[in-house]
């Protein structure tokens, strides 16, 4: 008999290569399904609210002096956690600390001092506030807190 393809070699099968072959095959797709489901987590989670967190701001930054009222709010609509003071704000820190501090009641080592991330503080120098935030590690001051929320209270 003749054979039909001079030149070329006939192809043997071998088992251990084709189960080779195969495990790469799986393995290739067992990558691809873990990438996928984990972009598909990652998508999913994005527009969820961060556990811990707090919301985005409802009105932040330099306030219209009119919109500066006995009981008006601004800042962050949620405040989780976070702690709370009040009393009557003056411009200033200390020792580089601080744009700004809360003068409360119980004399000079009740003073919170502040900065904002959120707010420009200067609006409400001389007015007595409530004022919510994160209390942060300071060298200077005793109380250190960045402001996020403030209620006008007189």
């Amino acid at each position: 008999m003749e054979d039909l393809n001079p030149g070329l070699e006939t192809v043997k099968e071998n088992p251990v290569e084709n189960k080779k072959n195969m495990n790469k095959i799986i393995m290739i797709g067992l990558i691809v399904i873990a990438v996928a489901l984990g972009t598909l987590t990652g998508y999913f989670f994005s527009g969820k609210k961060p556990l811990g967190k707090i919301s985005q701001p409802t009105m932040t930054g330099v306030v219209p002096s009119e919109k500066i009222a006995k009981g008006a709010e601004f800042g962050t609509k949620d405040t989780g956690k976070a702690d709370n003071a009040t009393g009557v704000v003056e411009k200033g820190g200390i020792d580089g600390e601080g744009t700004h501090k809360l003068i409360r009641e119980g004399g000079p080592s009740q003073t919170l001092y502040m900065t904002s991330s959120v707010l420009d503080l200067d609006q409400f120098v001389g007015r007595k506030i409530q004022v919510w935030g994160e209390t942060n590690r300071s060298q200077k001051a005793g109380w250190f807190m960045d402001v996020i929320k403030v209620k006008v209270l007189e």
